[in-house]
């Protein structure tokens, strides 16, 4: 009874002493996920790459953790806003570095989109990755690094892996991306029999009108390509059980590390960069390229119908490297780290961290 008095005592105190003040919800996430380790690191970096202003987040518990590189998906959409509600367990054992690509997010605001646009390519952001590797590296003492590149950052990942292999302790592709025209065949392919067995004349008619899907000279036209997605949203191919990804979009309207500003610009930098990169999509093949001098490793979920796992998992079979496994999430399809974070964190701690002690 007294322990119970004296907390009722002390909740009245704290409540008649506690004004009232209005709710500022990114500054509460800010505070509540601060790093407050001794030797933890917490930035919120501006970097010159590529001849252009590029944003990094970095952030760890202990820093003599291994340095983990997330490239993001889209093309230009950042996974920097919306990391405070999915990385936090990764900081335990990794310094997690987000990167809003040229283009993208914070990126996007800090640069003239005018003098961007001739420069946006898979060529010169897989360039601008190898810089922001050797910047890691420099600024934190470490010889590799991990790099984990989702959906459209998948084809940056690998190509990264393919290049310099030296510079990483693993490559992990979630989301993998292995053939760009193999992706949309097999996804469009997925979402008409979707609309099929749910006998969605609407979604029936829309999907049939695309055909052929892509086109016969292999191209992508974005008016397609945004009426795929759609429907393969519709029908849970990009989160598993859902039919939109707003829920995951909303959560960078509370993000500690975007401006409103900043929140807009991620708009402004798909609708920038979705039709400039798309024909390196439609081109990107690494059907035949299966040699590698890291270790590769690829998160599948196993709904994805927006990255059809089942490309990836047969070209794997056939990869050489000095490691390879393929982690499957049963109840995930595109955004794995949103549908199972849990069983993600798991994967990163159980296959990949141990692949920075691993012999080479």
């Amino acid at each position: 009874m007294f322990f119970r008095g004296l907390a009722a005592c002390g909740l009245a105190l704290f409540t008649a002493c506690a004004a009232p003040r209005p709710v500022d919800a990114r500054a509460i996430i800010a505070d509540a996920r601060r790093i407050a380790t001794r030797d933890g690191v917490e930035e919120l970096l501006e970097i010159p790459v590529g001849g252009t202003k590029q944003w990094l987040s970095v952030r760890g518990r202990d820093r003599k953790n291994p340095v983990l590189l997330m490239i993001h998906g889209g093309p230009a959409s950042p996974e920097l806003p919306t990391s405070w509600a999915f990385q936090g367990g990764w900081e335990d054992f990794f310094t997690v570095v987000q990167w809003d690509q040229r283009g993208s997010g914070k990126s996007y605001t800090a640069n003239d989109p005018a003098t961007l646009a001739p420069t946006l390519s898979l060529e010169r952001i897989t360039e601008d990755a190898v810089e922001v590797v050797q910047f890691l590296r420099q600024r934190y003492g470490k010889d590799k690094v991990f790099v984990v590149g989702h959906s459209w950052g998948s084809l940056v990942g690998l190509g990264l892996a393919r290049r310099h292999p030296e510079l990483l302790f693993a490559y992990v592709g979630m989301g993998q991306v292995v053939s760009g025209q193999e992706n949309e065949r097999t996804g469009y392919a997925l979402t008409l029999a979707a609309a099929e067995a749910a006998h969605d004349a609407t979604a029936l008619k829309e999907l049939k009108a695309l055909a052929p899907y892509p086109e016969p000279d292999g191209t992508l036209p974005v008016a397609k390509v945004i009426t795929e997605r759609r429907w393969s949203n519709t029908f849970g191919g990009l989160v598993h059980g859902r039919d939109d990804v707003l829920h995951f979009l909303n959560l960078a309207e509370l993000s500690p590390d975007y401006t409103p500003e900043d929140v807009e610009a991620i708009s402004l930098g798909s609708q920038l960069s979705l039709p400039l990169l798309l024909p390196d999509l439609a081109r990107f093949d690494f059907s035949q390229v299966t040699r590698f001098g890291c270790p590769i490793i690829v998160f599948a979920g196993r709904h994805d119908t927006t990255t059809p796992s089942q490309v990836a998992a047969d070209w794997l079979t056939r990869v050489e490297a000095p490691d390879k496994r393929i982690v499957w999430f049963e109840h995930s399809a595109h955004m794995m780290m949103l549908e199972e974070p849990g069983r993600v964190l798991l994967h990163l701690v159980r296959d990949v961290l141990p692949l920075a002690d691993a012999p080479r």
